[in-house]
């Protein structure tokens, strides 16, 4: 006997829900400095499982390629930490952090972001759960994404704002509406994975197969 696909919640459904709390700013932390850096590295290995994003600046032009992420977003239980590439202090920290197998990053449409981390900076994103994937082993037939979950999840509205999407995000200063754009991307994506409480041993971990991740990545980024 066949079933049919669940389905996810749609906008106009979504538009009646209670809006979603997410961070203030005075929880958003956005290092500068090598001892920031060196400070949120250890806070966020410590946790052992963040909610993950990351932002690039937009390409309008036909052709033009995203020399991004210039931003990546790591969400604690109550805390978030924005770095930027463009600070040299901060690469040896990120680098860390993403290869690292044992800090779960999760979020949605993490596949994506492997390959762009790959193009920029040359290495394997290790500990990925792709929340697409979990939602996707559920019955889920299309991408969930981070608002149809977290209408889903707990009856509310997370709001995403288009036109705070498209801004410059490898501005060297980020301004309030993109801190907490970004911060709450991956909070949200951190309080679903919690909500849904599954075992580790039951997760789509990306990266536990080195050849075979990287074989992927390289197809979607030919030199």
């Amino acid at each position: 006997m066949n079933t049919l696909p669940k389905t996810t919640p749609n906008k106009a459904d979504i538009a009646l829900l209670a809006p979603f709390i997410g961070l203030t700013l005075e929880h958003i932390h956005v290092p500068q400095t090598q001892a920031e850096f060196a400070t949120a590295s250890a806070d966020i290995l410590a946790a052992g499982i963040v909610g993950f994003d990351t932002e690039s600046k937009p390409t309008f032009v036909t052709g033009e390629v995203s020399e991004g992420p210039h931003v990546v977003q790591f969400s604690l239980h109550d805390k978030a930490y924005l770095f930027q590439p463009h600070h040299p202090e901060s690469i040896p920290f990120l680098m860390e952090l993403l290869r690292s197998e044992q800090l779960l990053k999760v979020g949605f449409g993490l596949k994506s972001d492997s390959g762009h981390i790959f193009k920029k900076f040359g290495i394997r994103f290790g500990g990925v759960v792709d929340l697409n994937s979990v939602f996707r082993k559920q019955g889920y037939n299309k991408e969930m994404g981070v608002r149809a979950a977290v209408a889903l999840v707990f009856n509310q509205r997370f709001a995403k704002s288009k036109k705070i999407t498209t801004t410059n995000w490898a501005q060297p200063e980020l301004t309030a509406q993109q801190i907490l754009y970004a911060a709450n991307d991956a909070y949200a994506a951190l309080k679903v994975f919690e909500a849904l409480n599954l075992p580790r041993e039951s997760l789509p971990i990306m990266g536990a197969n080195v050849e075979a991740d990287l074989d992927s990545i390289t197809a979607q980024h030919p030199d």
